[in-house]
């Protein structure tokens, strides 16, 4: 990569990276590429990199190949342990900044090493594929011929750094002088295409599991106006599927490359014409520019058809293995890449493989090793046989062991989901005549199993279920938390709960097929746990209300707050990409659990006391009255968070406000922001003065939320920001209280996550959960302490949190209940 910098320089003023923040030019990026080069110093130094789809690691990155050092990238999500006791890399960057772990290198690094990429997938294998500048510059001048990547394509990162495929992306377009826009979001979420929208996104890469998301959330429907291209490798797509995306493709101006790689080819052999994927959708193409394919015999397959093992050639075939740090200054040691693949090549000169001869399988974008994951399941007592059918990692295994068991083990060690496993208990282990594994007899067991019901690690399941009130056996691993049913109820205790299991919790998972959670896997015991600021907010506002009702003390301005993060909620859980009846569906649903538990407590309430007036049956005091009333008007919350919903419920029914709203989500939110505001103004002169406060009109806080929420740019979250200080100031007569909602705000806008101490976020879990029988209940708990303020509000708190537990106890009841009853009614089999 000699003179990467330069070559970077060259492209000027041409805009090179794109974030939701920030955008760099290629002369700012050659500039801090030679600031990360500088400061890793002239002694050529192995430097483990954990990558994420953002700014630093790609300067990061860039900065040691252009210092001439060797980069070993690995995912962050991903512990690294053995990696570095096996190659005791000199540098590590991670989430933290750049640690130099000595002063010169421990390493004798031949002079051609550039990059080491992991082969196994996820298998923890400490083998490295040795690439050298020549396969990395050869491979992405391939690409960006055959993809004829311009100047002025802007590609999304979809894919990981650590991944070659990912890589590839970012090699070819920087060559070719074309942007990257870096995000860590998928494609499922709104985020990624407000931004890919936003800054005029031409192309994105796709392993087939992207293409199941891209199904969700109805691609096929999306105005994508620039969009020039979608590349897809990282495993087989189905035939059926790359032809219905080439017409797709053809109908909407975009074209599909299909294509076909390793990482021991620095990425990619083959790729399909796009005007050829509809008729010939089977088929892996023509080899790249300046590679080549032979079909060598192979021992054991038939010779029909003139098919035989797939070898390739070319200047990006990899200068071999590593499998620890002295095979770092060996040189080039392989020529031709033995694919293990079976193909064929047709009479027009394509390509088709019919048949896999190696030990590896490709799933979720991995290259799985399936010696290594019988060694493992080897390690753990259990005699086993894997190989892979259609989608799906098949293991058989001898007693005593449940095949549930098996799968999970087996899909730890992968990598992949338990619903991807399918896991056959056998007596005995097939055979050949000569003794050696019989793969095709697991594969037809596999294949006789009737309709296998796909096997999930129970502790995720348990948790979904347990919170949700789900059957767990009716659970989709493709569904997520929204998908599910999950609402701003269910968030809080959803929340916590994953957040103990899983160590961590992503970006946006609350949008996340429960496949991708499962894969993650919890840490070792720590001091310190993220907790959702919404969450801690809402723990936070809670006690501030009932704290300053029971005065205790006097700081108000909680369920302004608790207010705006309802319209968070509602942005990211209702407007979902879902279908329309869906998102009015799930706003039903919503209002019903704030409705239904409200008006059953007004009832009580009105039978013991004489707090309520019988319009608060309707939720409906400060629209009828009386209003002369302190006591009735005590539910003002509740009456503006429910009819707020009703009306949006109302409006997001409307099919024309459904597709405004999903093509501009966030001038959508800002609209009724803005409509919000004009009425706090009084621009209309209605004279509604400061009675306005606790009406209906003061529905402007929940448009806050919402359009912070919506909010992907910093222009956006600035844009909220302004208005809702402006919309603040003076708006309660109390410097106090308007400095306690803005922070609160504030805190929502731009910090989605808090690190606090682990037993922490249990605590506020559950108060924030129980904020709902909180608030309804604690004008007349905290009344029955009256002179003792501080007991007041630790029962008040106390009833609201049994009240939740003791609710969330009878749904669970009755759930099981149905479940019993609908069981009983199956007629049995005869």
């Amino acid at each position: 990569m000699t003179g990467l910098v330069d070559r970077l320089r060259g492209h000027g003023e041409r805009v090179a990276v794109l974030t939701d923040t920030q955008r760099l030019s290629y002369r700012d990026l050659a500039d801090a590429v030679s600031e990360v080069a500088a400061a890793l110093g002239p002694t050529r130094r192995l430097v483990l990199l954990e990558t994420r789809n953002d700014l630093p690691t790609l300067v990061h990155y860039l900065g040691a190949l252009a210092g001439g050092h060797v980069v070993l990238p690995v995912a962050a999500e991903r512990g690294h342990d053995e990696l570095v006791d096996t190659y005791d890399p000199d540098v590590v960057v991670d989430g933290d900044g750049l640690h130099i772990r000595r002063a010169g290198s421990a390493h004798a690094l031949h002079d051609d090493l550039a990059l080491l990429l992991s082969t196994s997938g996820s298998t923890g294998s400490p083998k490295l594929v040795r690439l050298s500048r020549r396969n990395l510059t050869s491979n992405a001048a391939a690409i960006a011929e055959y993809l004829d990547i311009r100047d002025t394509d802007r590609a999304a990162t979809t894919l990981p750094m650590s991944y070659c495929y990912g890589l590839s992306v970012v090699h070819s377009h920087l060559l070719r002088g074309a942007a990257l826009i870096l995000t860590e979001h998928s494609v499922v979420d709104d985020e990624f295409w407000a931004l890919f929208r936003r800054h005029r996104g031409t192309t994105f890469a796709g392993v087939p599991y992207t293409f199941d998301l891209l199904d969700r959330v109805g691609f096929e429907a999306m105005d994508l106006p620039h969009l020039r291209y979608l590349t897809q490798a990282g495993g087989r797509l189905a035939p059926e599927r790359v032809r219905r995306y080439a017409r797709l493709g053809a109908a909407r101006g975009w074209q599909l490359f299909v294509m076909y790689g390793a990482t021991e080819a620095t990425s990619r052999m083959a790729y399909l014409p796009p005007e050829l994927a509809a008729d010939h959708p089977g088929c892996i193409g023509r080899p790249i520019p300046g590679g080549s394919f032979t079909i060598e015999p192979l021992d054991g397959w038939p010779a029909d058809d003139a098919a035989g093992e797939l070898v390739y050639r070319g200047a990006n075939v990899m200068m071999g293995y590593a499998h620890d740090a002295a095979d770092l200054s060996r040189g080039a040691e392989v020529d031709a890449l033995h694919t293990g693949d079976i193909a064929r090549r047709r009479p027009d000169g394509l390509y088709e493989v019919i048949g896999r001869s190696s030990r590896f399988v490709k799933m979720y974008g991995l290259r799985i090793d399936l010696q290594r994951v019988e060694a493992a399941l080897r390690e753990h007592g259990v005699r086993a046989l894997c190989t892979d059918l259609d989608d799906s990692l098949v293991v058989a295994a001898t007693p005593p062991h449940d095949p549930a068991d098996v799968a999970r083990l087996a899909a730890d060690t992968a990598g992949v989901p338990s619903s991807a496993v399918r896991a056959v208990a056998v007596d005995e282990l097939p055979v050949l005549s000569t003794g050696k594994p019989d793969y095709p007899a697991v594969r037809a067991l596999a294949d006789g199993l009737a309709d296998p019901a796909p096997q999930q690690p129970a502790d995720l399941v348990t948790v979904f279920a347990d919170v949700l009130h789900l059957d767990p056996d009716s659970i989709d691993p493709d569904a997520s938390f929204v998908d599910l049913g999950g609402n701003s109820l269910t968030y809080v205790a959803m929340s916590v709960r994953l957040e103990r299991a899983l160590g961590r919790l992503p970006a946006d998972w609350q949008r996340l097929p429960l496949r991708d959670l499962q894969v993650r896997t919890a840490p070792r015991r720590r001091w310190t746990a993220t907790l959702e600021t919404s969450v801690a907010l809402r723990a936070v506002a809670i006690v501030l209300i009932v704290g300053s009702h029971a005065e205790l003390f006097e700081l108000w301005g909680g369920a302004h707050v608790l207010l705006g993060i309802a319209g968070y909620n509602f942005g990211r859980f209702c407007l979902t990409p879902a279908p329309r009846a869906d998102r009015v569906r799930h706003l039903r649903t919503t209002i019903a659990w704030i409705a239904v538990p409200s008006v059953l407590w007004v009832a009580v309430a009105l039978m013991v006391t004489d707090d309520y007036h019988f319009s608060n049956l309707l939720l409906a005091n400060k629209i009828v009255g009386p209003h002369d009333s302190m006591t009735a008007g005590r539910l003002w919350f509740v009456e503006v968070l429910v009819w707020v919903l009703v009306a949006l419920a109302a409006l997001i029914a409307l099919p024309t406000a459904d597709r405004l709203e999903r093509r501009r989500p966030f001038v959508f939110a800002a609209m009724f922001l803005a409509a919000g505001l004009a009425l706090r103004y009084d621009v209309l002169g209605l004279d509604l003065g400061r009675d306005a406060w606790f009406t209906m009109l003061a529905f402007w806080f929940f448009a806050v939320g919402w359009a912070a929420a919506k909010a992907t740019a910093v222009w956006q979250r600035v844009a909220v920001t302004v208005a809702v200080a402006v919309g603040l100031y003076g708006y309660f007569d109390d410097t106090q209280r308007e400095v306690l909602v803005l922070t609160g705000f504030l805190l929502l806008i731009w910090l989605p996550a808090l690190r606090v101490p682990a037993g922490l976020t249990v605590v506020a879990g559950v108060v924030a959960e129980a904020s709902l029988y909180t608030y309804l209940t604690h004008f007349q708990v905290y009344a029955l302490f009256e002179g003792h303020p501080a007991v007041g509000v630790a029962a008040s708190l106390a009833v609201g949190i049994l009240l939740t537990q003791a609710i969330t106890l009878v749904r669970r009841r009755l759930h099981a209940r149905r479940a019993t009853l609908t069981a009983d009614a199956v007629p049995a089999p005869r």
